[in-house]
């Protein structure tokens, strides 16, 4: 030895993967939606773990075996059930249940003489864990039934997982595939590091299946009109970019690839994942070849060779819809790639737009992080024209959430009859503009009259228990031991560092009763696990799905609302409504449909929000909507939302804040009483240093140019970037564009003149100068009803 360090040995990545549930080997999970049912097979010796996820859910299960009775002896209940027959929600808020009738009908087995056996209940705590093992084969059937749950109650519905250690576990490609969309018509596996080719006639649907998830599959098409004349022409990845304008389709307006001679081929209908890529070709031997891998196994080759009996001649590249390829371009203008986003039983959906040669691949790339280094099997599906799926992308609550399709609100039957320009937010389709208006008459119509817009997608949660108070006064920066029975707060939910996780409004239902209306799913989860953190006695259970709202907002919204809400004696009827409080009442009478209204808004305008259950919400939009048309009620879409609440200096999330920002710096410093809330909360230590010594500040901008500035736009004196623009509009009323933006808080005083950079930042400029926010109202004297 001579006295010199040895190196550390190498030790093995360490890799993270928040975003990936970690289940042991032969185990499943599944996930009951409140209100809904799923049908899973079962063989003797599988465990079972049953957990209510938020607590207060009912659980019914029922164990049939292989002659379709029921039979919950094989789960080691006493034979006849303790329940009364099941009570599943046909027709609920989940449509799940009728697939879990048709498919127990697929296997003969009938319910109608079933017995069921309850778990859990009202007083069922988070996490709370039931458990049994099947004795035998059989189907069980697992419901999380549930009431509709009026909008002044808090029985909402909530999931309930189930968990499966398989008796006989099964093999990475041998994972099971999700339920079937409807009855197939052809079922393709396609080995890894394979292809196959597959005809599909016109109005027919094509699921890409990843089986077990991070593997990438090529797809092409061509007519096959075409490949019979002898034409030669696939689905052209830059023509359909290019007629696109977006990077590649996706469900939605956006969602047609077309072939060279720019002929519509396939639709996309359906995306659980939501990344792909369209810039590169399938993989051929060049790209091995150049890597020092010869003769390597490709898809272009395995392409020519699926494809070859059609006639259609080979190709050195094949241009394809890289299905789960996660590709981007970074600041230097170079392609790279990564994992794939996608997990195990992902899949996109597309429509057939003439009869089609459809070949799809298994990426055999091993040498890379393409197919995370494992190239494993894809799995194709094939439906008959004659069914029907909605267009829908994916969204999951949280990383490690299961994907849950777009869905429609239950107001979507009204809003849809006045226009087709629809975008995805949140998991829901909402109007950006109406045809008969646009986004510039929809704006003039909250500012003169009143318009009425879809807002169901805000997250709802039912905060209850004998420390429901606490909880929410630990956790909201605003003193809920303040707020009085029939009160709205608003507020912001920080992290421990003072970072904003969320802003939204918390409204008191009774001493241990709140309900927590946000933007981000995130919030609920949050909540739950500070109550258990701080062992406090208290429920969050969500309600979105049960709680659908719309908002009237304009001048004239409080005369249209007055003339259908009714309410008891005990309420304050609409009149007599104040700023940020909300009544109880019902649509029209005594025995209409129950709702909920509050005096908030999101528009800078005197205006009203209305919650009701999705089974009533067209009874309620009827309602408003009659009334408000001597009023000049318009509806209003997202688009011009947006114009009015930047000029009200109201905030978005992922726009004008993140977790990165605090309360302060996004302009809602009044959310943070330090002074006179008295109790600790989240990110009080922390928020008490940046008030003392800010770092920035959100201004507002009038722009010296009628050129439109967008969200990141760098903003600048001389040379030096000191802030940037967060949100941007073309104000109407004020005939100028205006922004929000958040500055170094050295040169946030109002006047100073800055500039917007273009371009690279240093070679095109807007000017500036910054004004005091908000541009609009800035004493809230509309809102409150006072001009």
């Amino acid at each position: 030895m001579n006295g010199a360090s040895q190196p550390d040995a190498v030790l093995p990545s360490v890799i993270l993967r928040p975003g990936m549930r970690s289940l042991p080997s032969g185990h499943q999970r599944h996930v009951v939606r409140g209100g809904g049912s799923l049908v899973v097979r079962l063989a003797a010796g599988d465990r079972l773990a049953f957990r209510d996820v938020e607590g207060g859910q009912a659980c019914e299960i029922c164990f049939f075996s292989g002659d379709g009775r029921s039979d919950m002896s094989a789960l080691g209940v006493n034979a006849d059930g303790n329940g009364d027959g099941l009570r599943l929600a046909f027709g609920g808020i989940d449509d799940s249940t009728a697939r879990s009738l048709a498919k127990l009908q697929r296997h003969g087995i009938n319910i109608a003489a079933a017995r069921s056996i309850g778990l859990f209940g009202l007083t069922s705590t988070p996490g709370a864990i039931a458990n049994f093992i099947a004795a035998r084969d059989g189907f069980l059937l697992v419901a999380a039934p549930s009431a509709p749950m009026a909008p002044q109650d808090q029985n909402t519905a909530t999931d309930i997982e189930l968990i499966i250690a398989r008796s006989t576990p099964t093999t990475k490609n041998d994972n099971v595939l999700p339920e079937p969309l409807a009855d197939i018509l052809q079922d393709i596996r396609i080995k890894a590091a394979t292809a196959s080719a597959y005809l599909v006639k016109a109005g027919e649907y094509i699921q890409v299946i990843d089986v077990s998830g991070r593997q990438c599959s090529d797809f092409q098409a061509l007519s096959l009109r075409k490949v019979e004349k002898g034409l030669d022409l696939a689905l052209d990845s830059t023509i359909t970019r290019t007629l696109l304008g977006r990077s590649y389709p996706a469900p939605g307006l956006p969602s047609i690839a077309f072939d060279r001679d720019f002929e519509p081929l396939v639709e996309i209908v359906q995306d659980t994942v939501g990344r792909h890529d369209a810039f590169a070709t399938a993989c051929n031997s060049r790209y091995y070849d150049d890597l020092g891998y010869p003769g390597h196994i490709n898809c272009t080759d395995n392409f020519n060779a699926a494809l070859a009996p059609y006639g259609i001649a080979p190709r050195k590249g094949w241009e394809a819809l890289n299905y789960f390829y996660n590709t981007n371009i970074d600041h230097l203008n170079q392609l790279y790639l990564d994992e794939p986003w996608s997990r195990p039983g992902d899949f996109v959906l597309m429509r057939a737009l003439t009869d089609l040669v459809c070949v799809s691949s298994s990426c055999s790339d091993d040498i890379d992080a393409a197919n995370a280094w494992e190239p494993t099997d894809i799995h194709i599906r094939t439906y008959s024209a004659q069914k029907k799926f909605a267009r829908a992308i994916a969204h999951r609550k949280s990383p490690d959430a299961d994907p849950q399709m777009t869905q429609e609100t239950a107001f979507h039957p009204r809003f849809s009859a006045l226009t087709r320009n629809y975008t995805e937010y949140r998991g829901y389709w909402l109007p950006k503009q109406f045809l008969s208006e646009g986004p510039i008459a929809e704006y003039w119509a909250c500012r003169e009259r009143a318009v009425v817009m879809d807002l169901s997608p805000l997250r709802k949660f039912e905060v209850t228990g004998p420390d429901a108070e606490a909880l929410l006064n630990y956790c909201l920066t605003r003193d809920i031991a303040k707020l009085p029975t029939g009160g709205v707060v608003y507020s912001a939910i920080c992290y421990e560092n003072g970072g904003m996780l969320d802003d939204g409004t918390a409204f008191r239902l009774g001493p241990n009763n709140f309900r927590w209306i946000g933007g981000d799913d995130y919030s609920g989860i949050w909540l739950r696990e500070q109550a258990q953190r701080k062992g406090y006695e208290a429920w969050v259970r969500s309600s979105t799905d049960q709680l659908h709202n719309i908002a009237v907002q304009g001048p004239k919204s409080r005369d249209i609302l007055k003339e259908i809400i009714w309410t008891s004696p005990t309420q304050p009827t609409l009149s007599e409504l104040e700023w940020f409080r909300f009544c109880v009442g019902r649509i029209n009478h005594s025995d209409g449909a129950p709702v909920v209204v509050s005096r908030t808004g999101y528009t800078g305008e005197l205006g009203y929000e209305i919650f009701c259950h999705p089974k009533d919400a067209l009874a309620v939009f009827d309602a408003v909507w009659e009334a408000g048309q001597k009023h000049g009620l318009a509806p209003m879409g997202l688009e011009a939302l947006d114009m009015v609440r930047i000029e009200a200096g109201l905030i978005f999330a992922g726009n004008d804040f993140s977790s990165e920002t605090d309360p302060f710096e996004a302009g809602i410093g009044f959310t943070v009483p330090l002074k006179t809330k008295q109790a600790d909360f989240i990110g009080r230590a922390a928020l008490t240093a940046r008030q003392q010594h800010p770092r920035y500040k959100l201004v507002g901008l009038d722009i010296l140019s009628n050129e439109a500035v967008i969200h990141g736009d760098h903003i600048h004196i001389g040379r030096a970037q000191v802030g940037v623009v967060t949100s941007s509009t073309r104000s109407p009323l004020l005939n100028k564009n205006i922004a929000l933006a958040r500055v170094d808080a050295g040169i946030a005083a109002e006047g100073t003149a800055v500039e917007i950079g273009k371009l690279d930042g240093q070679q095109k400029r807007l000017p500036a100068h910054i004004v005091k926010l908000p541009h609009f109202d800035p004493e809230k004297k509309r809102a409150r009803g006072l001009a």
